[in-house]
C-alpha cells in the first residue's frame, strides 16, 4: 500500500504568523526556462499540485506554498514559484524570508548575502544564520493615488493603488485593526475588491488588484502603522505582509514621507512588525524589508491515488 502513495517532502515555517509551505522534493519537472514560464506551466499543467500542498484537508487558507527549483541565473541560491489557495502570486514577501530560514536549516546557504530568482524578478536577502532575514524587493511604485471608489453597503472609499511584487490597494481606515475584528475586516475588504473589479479599476496593463491593505495607527507607539491584508484567496495575512509593506513604502515616498534610510515599522493584524526602508537608484524605489521566520515542522506528504480529496478541496 505504501509504495502507491505520491510523497512529496516539505518543511512548515512561520514568519510573523504567517506559514509558508516549502516544497523541497517530489514536485513537478518544470524545465530550465524562465521562472515565469515555470510558473506558467505548473498552472496550467499541474494546478492540482499546488491544490494538494496548500489546500484542506492538508493545508489551509491562509497557507502559502513555496516550490524550490533550481535557478536559471547562476547567481541564485535557488529559484521559487509562491502559490496559495486560489492561485500563484508574482512575489511573497514573508514567504522570501521563510524560503530564507529553511535553506538555512537545510545548510544549503550560510551566514551572508544571497540572491533567488523569482517571476517577477531577482530578490536579494541577508540571512543571519538563525531566523533573521532582510530581503531587498524587486523596484516598487504607487500607480495611482486618491482613487475613489463606490463600495456596496460602505459607500465611496478612497486609496491608492501601488505594486511591490504584487498588486495593492492601500486604504485608511478608522476600523479597530485587531483579530476580534477580523470577520467584519474581512467582508470590507472583499467589498473593496469586489468593487474594483466591478468599475474596472486594476493595476498596470489591466492586472486584477488583487490584495487590499486596510492601514491604521499602531497599537504599540514604537510602530509607525497597522494594518489588515486581505490576500486573494480572501484569508487574511498574519504577518505584515512582505510586498504590502513594499507598496506601502513606495506610497509613503511618492507622498514625500518617507526618506531613503529611513526606517517604516509595520504592524500586522497580530502584532508582529516588519521593518522597512528603501533606497532610490534610478528613479526606482527599492524596499528593503526585515523580519524573522521559524521552522515548524518537517514532513512528507502523502497522496493516496484513491483519495477523492487527495488533491485538495478546491
Amino acid at each position: 500500500m505504501a509504495s502507491c502513495y505520491e510523497r512529496i517532502q516539505v518543511i512548515d515555517s512561520h514568519t510573523g504568523g504567517e506559514p509558508t509551505r516549502v516544497v523541497i522534493a517530489g514536485g513537478p519537472e518544470l524545465g530550465n526556462g524562465p521562472m515565469t514560464q515555470r510558473r506558467e506551466l505548473l498552472a496550467n499543467s499541474y494546478d492540482a499540485f499546488r491544490s494538494a500542498v496548500v489546500n484542506e484537508p492538508r493545508g489551509s487558507d491562509v497557507m502559502v506554498g513555496a516550490i524550490l527549483t533550481p535557478p536559471s541565473n547562476p547567481s541564485c541560491v535557488a529559484g521559487v514559484i509562491f502559490f496559495n489557495n486560489v492561485g500563484y502570486l508574482g512575489m511573497c514577501g514573508h514567504g522570501t524570508i521563510g524560503v530564507g530560514v529553511v535553506l538555512g536549516h537545510l545548510g544549503r546557504i550560510a551566514a551572508g548575502t544571497h540572491r533567488i530568482e523569482t517571476p517577477v524578478g531577482i530578490v536579494s536577502f541577508d540571512y543571519d544564520g538563525e531566523n533573521a532575514v532582510s530581503i531587498t524587493n524587486v523596484p516598487s511604485y504607487r500607480l495611482a493615488t486618491a482613487v475613489a471608489v463606490e463600495v456596496d453597503g460602505i459607500g465611496t472609499v478612497t486609496g491608492d493603488i501601488a505594486w511591490g511584487g504584487n498588486w495593492f490597494f492601500l486604504t485608511e481606515t478608522r476600523e479597530k485593526l485587531v483579530v476580534q475584528n477580523a470577520e467584519r475586516l474581512t467582508d470590507i475588504a472583499w467589498r473593496i475588491r469586489t468593487a474594483l473589479e466591478a468599475n474596472g479599476i486594476t493595476g498596470k496593463a489591466g492586472e486584477i488588484i488583487d490584495h487590499i491593505e486596510l492601514v491604521g495607527p499602531p497599537l504599540d507607539p514604537r510602530n509607525h502603522a497597522r494594518n489588515f491584508m486581505l490576500c486573494p484567496g480572501k484569508a487574511y495575512d498574519r504577518s505584515p505582509c512582505g510586498t504590502g509593506t513594499s507598496a506601502k513604502l513606495a506610497c509613503l515616498h511618492a507622498s514625500g514621507k518617507l526618506k531613503p534610510g529611513e526606517t517604516w515599522r509595520q504592524e500586522s493584524i497580530i502584532g508582529s512588525v516588519f521593518e522597512g526602508s528603501i533606497v532610490v537608484n534610478e528613479n526606482a524605489v527599492i524596499p528593503r524589508i526585515s523580519g524573522t521566520a521559524y521552522v515548524t515542522g518537517e514532513g512528507t506528504l502523502l497522496i493516496d491515488p484513491a483519495d477523492p480529496f487527495g488533491r485538495g478541496i478546491r
